[in-house]
């Protein structure tokens, strides 16, 4: 028999987080206490009689997701984890923010079980949910059968003051209210208190206007009555066509005598003693520390075999929809198992060699066989589509002008939204059933930098387009042309970026990506026109996946090694051609990818680049990448400034970037 939650008994689980949260600041000196505090009832409410999840089993397909977006509360993810019996022991909690815990200090998605995404950066989250909830929604359109089978979870994420301020959560549900995400249910922790002081100081809108503007389903509740939060919710899921916000009046340091509903309680640890007074206004013993009640433990060990029933009931209802449905359940699993054709590099290849095209086209072609090959795709562009070359051909647009499903499509236009798509793109790949891309120009890359750095850190497979790669984007001026935009993607770590020089690199970047990549990529593509490369005797597609590879070798052996990325990399062959006319035997060797040669062993990268050669290297943009190849002695024929608007050809010979003028560059460089 289950154990009754009676209100007393309830109080006690509450402070239980709350205890634990104030331990577990206290003893690292650091953390954020009051909106762990504010959020303890319903946060509990929620995981308690709403979520379906199984703690022994973190990434079970059919689970809810349940994104705290306020990742400095990270102690209520924490305690909440622990209590339900996730692999999270005690012991992590003791050593909350310390080296090697699993409790870092904001939530670390695969550090932690059950921690669904990283959320650090405030907004983030709350963009991330949205490409949740919109994975579900296509995975139930592609694969489930009325309401049988996957995609019928629901995606709850909690978020604060300060990540509604966060331009990107903006970006982020207006494109969720465009689309109808009615798995989407948003608690707005409303405690009205940021670090400075009140919110009135910074944040005066109508928050509830703003989401009814939205299109949004919005209710409003006090967070400590429980029966008003469950009517809230079931009325959220009852909710189809509308993503839902419950704005959730809390007080932030609850139970604290002296700190709560002020702005000294969103950081701690509690300062004079406060900590001692708080529990004893609470009700929690002083002694031992991260105390938990025989009578918490037992009535939560139950839930948790409940839940556990309740996925076995799930399973058995997947399991008569895989009986009836075979080739929808065979579709989905191979989705989750990114299961590809053994064939694709020869598929994506096939008839590139030697066209003669931008590397966006070659992409653009390489999409449509992508698509073709497996079901696994879902992207889009911010409004650029049509110049990204990201639309796949045949099939349909996602949201409300669809015709039919409005989520059975694979073309998603995140509008001019950047931020967001990149949250977005995020949440997609850590829901696990598709693989991801999203496309702008590369100069917009600025604007979702944020969102490609949190898919680095959490090394989850999102795919990053972008065209217009350098100044050669031309008329449009140097508010269009990427100079450092390439550089500042390859300093992030874990983040593998392609510089394709044509066709054949476009498609083996591509299959890479498709077949190797354990983390996120990011493709820089050409708008203008390149050639195919004459590549030397003996040359295999997968060189390319060496991160760089000799094109032309002189006989003899080099003089001088150059080294190019993207379009560069047949402008290095041409100065080759005109300095073998003054007997300077020059290799050139493309480097469509610096993070992939990094990777390979030092004979090899010697025998490319020997350290007793001349080594220069050309980019059309700041190319200081490359710098530890060339030396500091080497050369870099890269950008020193801004661009201007012309035409690009008028800019390569402007810039130095003709045959003619790398020519002379290296002649100047070998004579220095």
């Amino acid at each position: 028999m289950s154990t009754e939650l009676s209100p007393a008994l309830r109080e006690q689980i509450e402070n239980t987080i709350r205890g634990f949260t104030i331990d577990a600041i206290q003893r690292a000196g650091i953390g954020h206490l009051g909106a762990a505090m504010g959020l303890a009832r319903p946060a509990f409410q929620l995981w308690d009689r709403h979520l379906r999840f199984d703690p022994q089993d973190p990434d079970w397909p059919l689970r809810d997701r349940f994104v705290l977006s306020g990742g400095h509360a990270s102690m209520l993810l924490y305690s909440l984890l622990h209590l339900y019996g996730y692999d999270l022991p005690i012991g992590e909690i003791e050593n909350f923010r310390q080296l090697g815990s699993k409790t870092p200090g904001h939530p670390e998605y695969g550090e932690t079980p059950g921690v669904e995404g990283t959320t650090g950066p405030l907004g983030q989250g709350l963009g991330n949910a949205v490409g949740m909830a919109l994975a579900g929604r296509v995975t139930r359109a592609r694969f489930a059968e009325g309401d049988r089978g996957p995609g019928h979870h629901f995606v709850y994420a909690v978020a604060g003051d300060g990540d509604l301020m966060e331009g990107v959560s903006y970006e982020a549900s207006s494109l969720a209210g465009h689309l109808g995400l009615g798995n989407l249910i948003v608690l707005y922790d409303d405690n009205k208190v940021t670090i400075d002081g009140p919110t009135d100081l910074t944040f005066s809108e109508n928050v509830r206007g703003r989401f009814d503007a939205q299109t949004w389903h919005v209710q409003e509740i006090d967070g400590e009555d429980v029966a008003a939060l469950d009517r809230a919710l079931e009325a959220a899921r009852a909710e189809t066509e509308r993503p839902s916000l419950v704005i959730t009046r809390t007080t932030i340091g609850y139970g604290s005598p002296n700190w709560a509903g002020k702005s000294k309680a969103h950081g701690g640890p509690f300062k004079d003693g406060e900590d001692q007074r708080t529990k004893e206004n609470l009700g929690i013993p002083l002694e031992p520390e991260f105390h938990v009640g025989p009578e918490v433990r037992a009535y939560l060990a139950d839930r948790v075999e409940v839940k556990g029933r309740e996925r076995q009931a799930a399973d058995q209802a997947l399991g008569a929809w895989r009986a009836a449905n075979p080739e929808r359940a065979g579709a989905w699993d191979a989705a989750r198992g990114r299961t590809l054709p053994g064939d694709l590099v020869d598929r994506l290849v096939d008839g590139l060699e030697g066209e003669a095209a931008a590397t966006r086209v070659h992409s653009g072609t390489v999409i449509q066989r992508l698509a073709a090959a497996a079901p696994i795709w879902l992207g889009g562009s911010a409004d650029l589509a049509g110049s990204n070359n990201t639309t796949v051909e045949g099939a349909d647009s996602l949201g409300p002008a669809a015709e039919g499903d409005p989520f059975a499509g694979t073309n998603l236009h995140f509008g001019v939204r950047e931020h967001a798509m990149g949250a977005i793109t995020n949440g997609i790949a850590l829901d696990g059933t598709f693989l991801p891309f999203c496309a702008t120009f590369l100069v917009f890359s600025d604007y979702m930098r944020p969102s490609v750095r949190l898919a680095a850190l959490m090394q989850c497979p999102s795919i990053f387009v972008f065209t217009h790669d350098s100044i050669f984007v031309g008329e449009d001026g140097p508010t269009h042309q990427p100079v450092e935009h390439v550089d500042a993607l390859r300093a992030i770590p874990g983040l593998t970026v392609f510089r394709p020089a044509d066709g054949i690199e476009v498609a083996l970047a591509w299959a890479w990506t498709a077949t190797q990549a354990r983390g996120p990529v990011a493709l820089a593509l050409s708008r203008q026109k390149v050639p195919g490369l004459k590549r030397e005797a003996g040359f295999s597609p997968r060189d390319v996946w060496k991160g760089a590879y000799c094109v032309h070798e002189p006989e003899g052996g080099p003089d001088v090694v150059v080294l190019g990325s993207g379009s560069e990399v047949a402008l290095a062959c041409e100065a080759a051609s005109a300095l073998a006319a003054d007997g300077i035997r020059a290799r050139v060797v493309s480097v469509p990818s610096l993070e992939l040669l990094d990777q390979q062993d030092e004979a090899y990268v010697e025998g490319l680049v020997p350290r007793d050669v001349p080594c220069v290297a050309v980019e059309a943009g700041r190319g200081e990448s490359f710098r530890r190849l060339v030396g500091r002695d080497g050369l870099i024929h890269g950008m020193t400034g801004f661009g201007k608007s012309a035409p690009y050809s008028s800019l390569a010979e402007h810039f130095g970037f003709t045959p003619g003028k790398l020519a002379d560059a290296i002649r100047r460089h070998l004579r220095s």
